[in-house]
């Protein structure tokens, strides 16, 4: 891997072809959220197969913690939407055969020069696509699990979120004197949409 990925880096901001044939950038895919990345080898290799698993049926808690996914393999587009059904995965894969990932960040498998894939490698990116860990999986316990993911997210959360602890000293204040640029999802609305009771609708951290 480059040396310059890693924590507190900033990974490079790929644009390529989704599962509908759609160029898509990462940082449009990650938003203001942490992302999950994976650069996996592809379609082929049964431990790809089984991370991404793991991450199908967590993804309900990584969506509701308000976090992002996003896979990136070296297959073209048919192989590509295989993998992703054959996951059952909710988010984006990105296609990248022609090896622009590989080449620019140096992750070529030399060891399996059939197929030519990445050395995989998963990574949890803070916004501004910041990198916050990187995992190496060539050998498959070299991946994170989602409890180990889990943790890198609450530590990235907890450092990108100023509502994390609604004790923090001057949180209440700002909250009551209707500055809500500190509070997720709040300061993308209007003040006078804002209820003024705690107990209307209000979104969850």
């Amino acid at each position: 891997m480059r040396p310059d990925i890693r924590p507190g880096g900033i990974f490079p901001d790929y644009a390529l072809p989704d599962h509908t044939s759609t160029v898509r950038k990462l940082s449009e895919l990650q938003g203001r959220d942490p992302l999950i990345l994976t650069l996996a080898r592809g379609n082929y290799c049964p431990k790809e197969h089984q991370q991404h698993l793991e991450l199908a049926a967590s993804y309900p808690k990584i969506a509701v913690g308000y976090a992002q996914v996003a896979t990136i393999t070296t297959d073209d587009h048919h192989t590509l939407q295989e993998f992703r059904a054959s996951v059952g995965a909710q988010w984006t894969f990105l296609s990248d055969p022609g090896r622009t990932v590989q080449q620019d960040l140096d992750i070529a498998e030399y060891t399996d020069p059939d197929h030519n894939p990445m050395i995989p490698h998963t990574l949890v990116l803070k916004p501004g696509l910041v990198v916050h860990s990187v995992w190496n999986g060539y050998w498959f316990w070299g991946r994170p699990s989602f409890y180990d993911l889990w943790r890198d997210l609450r530590a990235a959360t907890s450092e990108i979120r100023p509502d994390w602890d609604l004790s923090t000293p001057g949180l209440r204040e700002a909250w009551d004197a209707g500055d809500y640029s500190k509070f997720h999802g709040w300061d993308r609305r209007s003040p006078g949409s804002v209820p003024a009771s705690y107990d209307d609708q209000a979104p969850q951290g």
